[in-house]
């Protein structure tokens, strides 16, 4: 629905000492009669949404503080104030902290309309807007870059609110009462075993509409749009929260190197909303008003096309499919029907696209698609054809369907650590096929330091010894990790590594990465009639020791006569 505001003010230029404040400056409003409006004075942009939310925007920094040029300094709600005084809510670390070399940072503001009013920030090749339509109590903010901010090699916007004012967060990324740091600087110990992370506040990107926090008294939410501009598909995982000792820190991903499959997408205006309620979720935004606004890199909804498919044959009923759009540009998905597979992505940027048919997580089909301006392309009815499920298996462990989650330990290791209490020993007892199960003798993951031997015990009769196919499915890799495969009395070839994140995965809530599948050509005279004993080790050149170690995520094992 379309979302109005009270406004009124028309900005007048100030020219202040460098040395002065705020205190005793002379302060220029307009539309004195409104609630709605725009004001400034010599260090700040303020403006009241008329709707209980007056936000304040940095333009001069006099103080010394770490409140830089284009930071929001003040979040006052309903007459209390959300913003962490010592610190700003900004990109990354700050505007002028964006790319090497460059500190010169411009914040200039401006009544657009009646309704509207928009402060911009420029620095380097970054722009950041701040928007306010009238009666809503919400920060609109769109960030367009030309290069990716280079100081941090990512993007992101950071609200910093006292952990007091915002008490109630993700429990997974609280981090109060923490022992001290278990791995690098960002995953934390707790007195009873359990861990902590900002890490682990992930969700899957195709999951959530709005991250947030709460209080008994409110509610503070980023609002997302279709996240075209980031990178990593619809099952990307990154940090949303973190909750520390004096903030509750809400941040949302433009572009986050962690874990990426993706290089960052660039030229994109990216949308998000910052709003404020009183505790319950928030509304859906309409963002079609930023059509007025002159925003760099925005493209109306006219000028964008649509990709549709009538259905999807061939798909496993018990899995919900997902068909993900991708080029250099942008990135979009859409839910398949249930009942019939039929889909409809729009909101598209013109251009060609690969266009990819996801059961669960895994990709089962890939082709081209071009996307018109104003026009809705159809691929008819896709068929499925590459899901490796529907090949006969000897033995399967595990479901190709992209994800650890049928293994053991599979459903804690997005939101913990993998040596936390809560997980079940990784060192499994043999793995007995028609006898075990997935989910309590066969491990998620599988380290070169910490499970080195995943043992797998079968029986074939005489009639059934052949020359087949081992497929080892992984989700991702670390350190390129890869399985490799003993039988009896045969040693399997060293696989060479799969293309996969280079940064650490498996220990900060992440098992996607690149879903690769490695088949080993077992031959004949490797089985035995009778007990087969099958050996899985993780090989790589890279060291590292315990859950830094080189490992991967299993997807399914099965063997095929193939």
């Amino acid at each position: 629905m379309r979302m109005l505001f009270r406004i009124g003010l028309l900005l007048l230029a100030l020219v202040a000492g460098c040395g002065g404040s705020s205190s005793g400056t002379a302060q220029a409003s307009l539309g004195a009669n409104s609630n709605f409006g725009l004001s400034s004075d010599a260090e700040v942009y303020t403006v009241d949404t008329g709707a209980g939310l007056v936000f304040k925007v940095r333009r001069h920094n006099s103080d010394g503080s770490s409140k830089r040029l284009g930071d929001i300094s003040s979040l006052v709600y309903q007459g209390v104030e959300y913003q962490d005084g010592s610190k700003g809510s900004q990109i990354n670390s700050g505007f002028d902290f964006l790319y090497t070399g460059v500190s010169a940072v411009s914040v200039d503001a401006a009544l657009v309309d009646p309704d509207h009013i928009k402060i911009t920030v420029k620095a380097g090749d970054l722009t950041h807007y701040y928007l306010a339509q009238r009666g809503e109590a919400k920060v609109y903010m769109a960030t367009y870059f030309t290069t990716e901010p280079d100081t941090l090699g990512l993007a992101r916007f950071i609200v910093r609110v006292p952990i007091g004012l915002l008490p109630l967060g993700p429990a997974q990324s609280d981090l109060r009462g923490n022992r001290g740091a278990i791995e690098a600087h960002d995953i934390f110990g707790m007195p009873n075993g359990e861990t902590r992370s900002k890490h682990y506040s992930n969700i899957r990107l195709k999951d959530w509409a709005y991250i947030g926090a709460t209080s008994p008294q409110a509610g503070v939410w980023i609002v997302r749009d279709s996240n075209e501009g980031n990178s990593g598909g619809p099952f990307y995982r990154s940090l949303l929260n973190q909750g520390t000792d004096t903030d509750q820190e809400i941040t949302y991903i433009i572009n986050y190197g962690e874990a990426q499959t993706e290089s960052f997408r660039t030229g994109v205006l990216n949308s998000y909303t910052l709003a404020f309620t009183d505790g319950r979720a928030p509304d859906r935004v309409d963002t079609r008003w930023f059509a007025s606004m002159g925003l760099s890199g925005y493209v109306a909804p006219t000028a964008r096309g649509s990709a549709t498919g009538a259905a999807i044959s061939g798909r496993d009923p018990h899995y919900r499919y997902t068909v993900g759009f991708s080029n250099a540009s942008a990135q979009y998905w859409a839910d398949a029907d249930d009942a019939d597979g039929h889909f409809l992505s729009t909101g598209m940027l013109p251009g060609r696209y690969t266009m990819q048919v996801y059961k669960n997580e895994l990709a089962v089909d890939t082709r081209s698609v071009v996307v018109e301006a104003a026009k809705t392309t159809s691929v008819g009815t896709v068929a499925v054809t590459n899901d490796p499920s529907t090949m006969a298996a000897i033995w399967r462990i595990g479901d190709w369907d992209g994800t650890p989650c049928e293994f053991l330990n599979g459903d804690k290791v997005t939101t913990m650590h993998p040596s936390d209490v809560r997980m079940q020993p990784w060192q499994t007892a043999d793995y007995v096929v028609d006898t075990s199960t997935p989910v309590t003798g066969f491990p998620a993951y599988q380290w070169k330091d910490v499970n080195r031997a995943i043992t797998v015990r079968f029986k074939l009769s005489a009639s059934q010894i052949a020359d087949m196919t081992l497929r080892l499915g992984i989700t991702t890799a670390f350190a390129g990790g890869r399985p490799v495969v003993k039988l009896n009395q045969w040693a399997g070839p060293i696989p060479i590594p799969s293309t996969q994140p280079s940064t650490r995965t498996l220990t900060i809530g992440s098992y996607r990465g690149n879903n690769t599948t490695f088949s080993v050509a077992i031959p004949a005279s490797a089985f035995v009639a009778g007990d087969n004993v099958l050996t899985l080790s993780v090989a790589s050149g890279t060291s590292g020791t315990a859950y830094l170690s080189p490992g991967v995520a299993y997807d399914a094992i099965d063997l095929i006569r193939y």
